[in-house]
């Protein structure tokens, strides 16, 4: 035996797969293996080829590999390729040399010869297959066990994941998603969002908020994140649907293997609910503020005619949406009336908001009305909520209307017709669904043609106008309300008055009373508290009447007309202009081009005068 047939043999009885192989079998397989050398990139095996033969490593290095995928190394006293000494399949993977390398080649033809003829051969060899597969299947065994801990913690885990209310999204370094749970499907809107850009569920502001924390956490020192965002988010689901979140972010993993965990909680509700405590708290407010204004709380005493018709209007324009502008003297209770059409309508069980146009400074009234953004002008602070959006669903009285600002009268008139405004600092458009009443001690119409009140806001508030006659043409309406108000501060007072005397009531009736029922209420007050005994010195409390002032001889030729005569009028006019134009309203020759007014506007009048085409 040659020198390199020792060397083979010696190297032969160390290989594992003949460690069980006598001597003398070994000697016999020697005869036949060759040895072969291979360089630095050579292919020893190729996947999909026939398999014919082992190969024991004598020196150098190879790797087991699957197009790009290396499934590791065998060095020196390593075999590969065993199962071709038994069967003609194809390679499952590719052998190749890292570095230059001998391996010695036993061919299939010879294994199987000596498989046949050397019996101490085929005993070592299936010496080692049994001990093979005993340790195949302990090692099963192992795995078994381990799989089935596994499956277990898996499956607790998953019951967590997708039992959790909160959305779990996770995604890789690339942001592409590898995992959601139910309640992620849901706020995403998609059931199939694997594999896609996790960012493109959010806004702009949201995902660079991610994107940032995602890049500051790769390049911090301890390459870890584990924190609240600090910031709400806007998730935008497949569908469109908006929603805000706060959450948090986790990290594991680094390099390509880093994945991340984005748990969020749909916060819309809270955000709702917190509104609407903050809506209630400020309606609440304003309500207060409504209660102390109030010029009084005795509601209307309408005796007289006059004041009589006023009440048949508020119940016919009660019912419906249509806008309403109240004329009338400073204090002739004008507010009564609004809250009086409030009550009435199907609207009571919402807000009805009071706002004074003339109480509040010009550079203040469009916040009160429409609100504002924090930020929006020095000394917004905070946000607040309009007086508009306070009355959604309800009812707002713009309380002296023809004081109003000419720059804010374009957003009241698109309130009017659009239902809509734009909070001051705010892009954002507000929809509210209001029901305007308006009320004015000036000749809005005269305003109008002076250039001090928009023509155009004008004929949209005057759709259905009541004129609130002054407490002097109430005739004995003044007596009434005089003894309701005394008893009213009586008891308030704790103090007994005697009732009014036919000489109280003269003197009553014969001043003027310049400032109606709520100059009334004050010199009443004023009247009990210092009364004496019960008994009241009206003499000296109302001021002196100016009755001895002459009065203009053409006074009674002029007719007066009561409101609800002026309502007649008009609808007689428009009647009368309907026929004329065969009930065209619109266009050169229609209704609202005799009347010098817009087609819309009219439609109103029509509607709140309950004008029906004969049929």
């Amino acid at each position: 035996m040659s020198e390199i047939e020792a060397n083979l043999l010696a190297f032969l009885t160390k290989v594992q797969f003949f460690s069980e192989v006598s001597a003398s079998s070994l000697a016999n397989l020697n005869k036949n293996v060759t040895v072969e050398t291979y360089y630095k990139n050579d292919a020893i095996i190729n996947k999909g080829d026939v398999g014919d033969a082992m190969y024991a490593i004598l020196d150098g290095v190879v790797k087991v590999h699957d197009k790009q995928h290396d499934f590791g190394q065998l060095t020196k006293g390593e075999c590969f390729g065993e199962y071709a000494l038994i069967d003609d399949e194809t390679r499952s993977a590719s052998v190749t040399a890292i570095k230059e390398t001998k391996v010695a080649k036993i061919d299939r033809e010879h294994f199987l010869n000596l498989m046949k003829t050397d019996k101490g051969f085929t005993q070592g060899v299936l010496s080692v297959m049994i001990k093979r597969h005993r340790e195949l299947d302990s090692t099963q065994e192992q795995l078994s066990s381990s799989r089935k801990q596994l499956q277990q913690a898996n499956d607790k885990m998953k019951g967590l994941i997708n039992g959790a209310m909160d959305a779990i999204i996770m995604f890789n370094s690339k942001f592409k998603i590898i995992l959601t749970n139910p309640s992620a499907d849901i706020l995403l809107e998609n059931n199939d969002s694997l594999q896609r850009n996790v960012l493109f569920f959010f806004d702009d502001t949201s995902a660079d908020l991610i994107e940032s924390l995602i890049n500051s956490g790769l390049e911090s020192e301890d390459k870890t994140i584990n924190n609240y965002l600090p910031s709400i988010v806007k998730v935008i689901g497949s569908n469109e649907k908006e929603t805000l979140n706060e959450g948090t972010i986790s990290k594991y993993g680094e390099g390509e293997e880093t994945f991340y965990t984005l748990i969020l909680r749909n916060i819309d509700e809270r955000l709702a609910a917190q509104d609407t405590i903050s809506l209630l708290t400020n309606q609440k407010e304003y309500l207060a503020d409504e209660i102390k204004e109030l010029t009084s709380s005795y509601g209307i005493i309408a005796k007289d005619e006059r004041m009589s018709s006023v009440l048949n209007l508020v119940k016919q324009v009660a019912t419906t949406d249509a806008t309403v502008l109240i004329n009338g003297e400073t204090g002739t209770g004008k507010e009564l009336v609004a809250r009086a059409i409030h009550q009435a309508s199907s609207r009571n069980d919402k807000p009805l908001i009071r706002i004074n146009c003339g109480a509040i400074p010009a550079n203040l009234i469009e916040s009160e009305l429409f609100g504002h953004e924090k930020g929006a002008f020095t000394g917004a602070t905070v946000s607040r909520k309009g007086r508009f959006l306070l009355a959604d669903k309800g009812t707002i009285f713009l309380d002296e209307i023809g004081e109003m600002p000419l720059d804010l009268q374009p957003k009241l008139l698109r309130i009017i017709q659009e239902g809509e405004f734009d909070p001051v600092g705010s892009s954002e458009t507000i929809k509210v669904d209001v029901r305007i009443i308006a009320a004015t001690h000036r000749d809005l119409a005269s305003f109008s043609k002076e250039g001090k009140f928009r023509e155009d806001l004008f004929y949209r508030l005057n759709v259905f106008p009541i004129m609130v006659p002054a407490l002097r043409d109430r005739g004995e309406d003044i007596h009434l309300i005089a003894q309701e108000i005394i008893n009213q501060f009586s008891t308030k007072l704790n103090k007994k008055i005697n009732p009014l005397a036919e000489g109280d009531k003269a003197l009553l009736s014969r001043y003027q009373w310049p400032g109606n029922v709520r100059e009334l209420q004050n010199i009443i007050e004023r009247a009990v508290i210092i009364a004496q005994d019960g008994n009241i010195s009206w003499e000296v409390l109302i001021p002196k009447s100016s009755e001895d002032e002459p009065i203009q001889s053409n006074s009674k030729a002029e007719k007066i007309y009561s409101a609800e005569e002026m309502i007649m009028l008009e609808r007689e006019n428009i009647l009368r202009a309907l026929k004329k134009t065969s009930w065209k309203i619109s266009g050169k020759n229609g209704a609202a081009a005799i009347l010098q007014l817009k087609p819309t506007t009219l439609t109103s009048k029509i509607k709140a005068l309950n004008i029906k085409r004969p049929i």
